[in-house]
């Protein structure tokens, strides 16, 4: 499968909090239309289209360095005048090249070891891949008996659910117009399926292309918009869309297929903390325009029977409030952190008099509980909740104010909801899956009040594999949930190897979902231990709060006592644990080799963050303004300088027995540029050579710091096809979990 649907639902909205970006800060004072009682001057830009002109002002594009400096700027920096800064800026470019050469010549060299090895391990995950490939296949777009689906970068429509053969039409292929390197990441139809929209990435950019199709007998492209975001469909033949650019999105525009095409720019946000998404609301009501911040929201709505008016206010954006929109029978239900506690909760008030003075509550959540999803329906509404590692729904009828709680499997750990453009619909269905269980298909009646399994085709059923979970007690006695998987035929268990996973950071959960290396190594007898630290968003908003800025460390205390808590009830033990984080996890991944290398064996990490100070002392990158909200100012705060220094892993290095690290980076990586994972890895090398030096005592290991930099891939998500291509990545990394743990190859002997 080349790409999947993203779901629907307000998820993408929750989702939108995360995707940080950044640009210069500009206001403007119109006064657009309002529907709330009391408005503030606005940090953003609609302009006037009553009179046929449309007035846009541009932003200043800002720049973007390709590397960071190498050394951490300090109190009372000079500044260079301008030719010692070219000067510098031409050492630092070559010390770049110099480092990223030598490190491709150390990884080419590593991989050449394993020929042999990536041969069986990819034959191996393409066997599972297969055997799981339609249980784990795209969620359904559903208008009435009309069924849409993407599977392997095309996109089909059939009648019903019956896929079989003369029943399926193919409506678009990747291939077919010259984008076999991109995967399919958003599909709209249009309300009457005249058009199609679909939403293009591949694996090198972070911006998405749109191509907009017109259906019928034989589909034929209509228009291709590059660099954008998000799109939805107001009427039948108007489309809004977002632009996105070096990580920005600000700017909505609005473009029409019917006899008189254009586009128009609708909508400019100007301040460089928020970042601009499009949302249909259920009912197709109203697109919303929203504009948030990491923790702050504003939100716009586009009347989709007057799709060319201006978009209307429904509250002036208050610091600390969170809320996104949905409609029903001329109300808006409100999800929003408004009010005591600073949770989520379900209001509603009228479309008139939408301002936060009449918002009433609907429902609110428990304590420590995590929204992961919400669909508004004609008579009812869903939620789909966690708990302490527990996935459940909870139905509120409008009808009857009667509200109903639904367990799931206990093995369930990520669910992924299917679009659902008719909102009269009877049945919700959704897809649940963990990191070792393929999705399988469900569905929620109702009429019925009842949770069907929908066994759509004969599958594997995973019956070896056991879920447990657990409760670490942090250093201020709070208690941190972990989730564990091992084989149900693994007997002594302190004698096999672990792989303990962490993230903790910007409100997201530890990614739950299937993978087909995850499983291979649950058939090998490993053990996968799952740690929802503070800082990620497992127990709700209060969690990541508790896990930000000043509280970072907390993060790191609760990895430390989950992988002691691990040991200590026996689930391996040190020489045979391995650490596994992505991106922002490499913080407190970092941070432990740090603090306690002794608690594990090796460290897999991809494009990790590990130079935090550095980075938020570099004001010019598309991410760090905005993302002081989640680590701090430390230009402008000394406090925030001395914490982050504190637990920074690039900071915090010093000789001493670490373990063996496996990094894979990417040049092309926005997110995290190359260059601080480079002056990482060279001076975890060097303090670990340094220990080694020192001590010469017998049985002494010098750690293997290996560093995989791939010229094609970024911080998106990648296709199957992708992975499976970075096979030698894998291999190695395969390799070093389990050859290092056994302490036999990639620790080398000091002489």
């Amino acid at each position: 499968m080349k790409g999947r649907v993203p779901c629907a639902g307000l998820r993408n909205l929750l989702r939108a909090l995360s995707f940080s970006v950044r640009c210069c800060s500009l206001h403007n004072h119109l006064q657009p239309v309002c529907l709330c009682s009391k408005t503030n001057p606005q940090k953003s830009h609609i302009p006037d289209c009553s009179g046929g002109t449309w007035a846009r002002r541009t932003l200043p594009p800002g720049s973007i360095l390709p590397w960071r400096c190498f050394s951490c700027k300090q109190e009372g920096t000079k500044i260079l005048s301008k030719r010692k800064e070219e000067s510098s800026i031409t050492t630092s470019e070559l010390l770049y090249k110099n480092l990223l050469k030598s490190e491709q010549e150390n990884w080419n060299d590593v991989s050449a070891r394993y020929k042999a090895l990536t041969k069986g391990i990819k034959a191996k995950l393409e066997e599972l891949h297969n055997k799981y490939t339609f249980s784990s296949g795209s969620p359904r777009i559903r208008f009435g008996e009309n069924v849409y689906f993407e599977e392997n970068g095309c996109i089909f429509l059939s009648k019903g659910d019956n896929v079989g053969e003369g029943n399926v039409d193919i409506l678009f292929s990747t291939e077919d117009l010259g984008f076999s390197d991109a995967f399919i990441q958003r599909i709209r139809i249009s309300r009457d399926q005249r058009y199609m929209a679909v939403g293009l990435k591949s694996e090198n950019s972070e911006e998405a292309t749109c191509i907009i199709m017109k259906l019928g007998r034989s589909p034929t492209v209509e228009k291709i918009i590059p660099n954008v975001f998000s799109f939805e469909w107001a009427t039948s033949d108007v489309l809004y869309y977002t632009t996105q650019k070096n990580l920005k999105s600000q700017n909505v525009f609005m473009t029409t297929f019917a006899n008189q095409k254009a586009t128009k720019l609708v909508y400019t946000e100007k301040d460089a903390r928020f970042f601009v998404d499009i949302y249909c609301t259920k009912d197709r009501r109203f697109l919303t325009i929203n504009s948030n911040s990491k923790t702050t929201s504003e939100v716009w709505l586009v009347d989709c029977r007057h799709p060319l008016k201006l978009p209307a206010l429904v509250q002036a954006r208050t610091k600390g409030v969170i809320y996104h929109i949905e409609h029903r029978n001329d109300e808006l239900y409100i999800l929003t952190t408004y009010g005591e506690p600073a949770e989520y909760k379900l209001m509603k008030a009228p479309v008139a008099t939408s301002g936060m003075e009449n918002w009433q509550l609907v429902y609110a959540l428990e304590k420590k509980t995590k929204l992961v999803d919400l669909e508004v329906f004609s008579d009812h509404c869903i939620m789909f909740l966690k708990n302490a590692g527990h996935l459940y729904l909870k139905v509120i009828s409008f009808l009857s104010h009667s509200i109903w709680s639904i367990k799931l499997p206990t093995w369930a750990c990520e669910f992924e909801l299917e679009s659902h453009p008719e909102h009269t619909t009877s049945t919700c269905y959704f897809q649940l899956s963990s990191p070792v269980h393929p999705p399988k298909c469900f569905a929620y009646s109702f009429k019925e009040n009842n949770l069907i399994e929908q066994a759509v085709q004969e599958v594997p059923i995973i019956t070896n594999c056991h879920t447990t979970r657990l409760l670490a007690k942090s250093k201020d006695e709070t208690l941190v949930p972990i989730t564990v998987f091992h084989n149900t035929n693994s007997k002594e268990l302190r004698r096999k190897p672990l792989l303990v996973h962490v993230y903790g950071a910007y409100g997201i959960d530890l990614n739950m979902s299937f993978k087909e290396e995850k499983l291979m190594l649950i058939e090998e007898g490993w053990i996968l231990a799952y740690c929802h630290v503070r800082g990620g968003g497992e127990l709700g908003l209060g969690w990541h709060r508790d896990g930000c800025q000043h509280n970072k460390l907390k993060g790191l205390h609760d990895l430390k006592a989950c992988i002691t808590l691990l040991h200590e009830l026996g689930f391996s033990q040190p020489k045979y644990t391995a650490l596994a984080a992505a991106s922002a996890g490499g913080v407190l991944a970092g941070a432990l080799c740090n603090t306690d290398p002794e608690l594990i064996r090796a460290v897999v990490l991809q494009a990790p963050f590990v130079d935090v100070l550095n980075t938020m002392m570099e004001t010019h990158l598309p991410l760090t303004i905005e993302e002081q909200e989640e680590w701090g100012n430390p230009l402008a705060d000394e406090k925030s300088m001395k914490y982050i220094k504190s637990y920074c892993p690039y900071q915090n290095i010093k000789p001493q027995c670490y373990p063996s690290v496996f990094i894979t980076a990417y040049e092309n990586d926005q997110r995290i540029p190359l260059t601080g994972v480079l002056q990482y890895v060279q001076k975890l090398r060097k303090a670990a050579l340094d220990h080694a030096s020192r001590t010469s005592e017998k049985g002494n290991w010098i750690p293997n710091v290996i560093l995989d930099v791939q010229a094609k891939g970024s911080h998106c998500e990648s296709s199957w096809e992708d992975s499976l291509n970075e096979e030698k990545s894998c291999t190695v990394e395969y390799q070093m979990l389990k050859v290092t743990i056994l302490a036999i190859d990639f620790y080398i002997p000091h002489a």
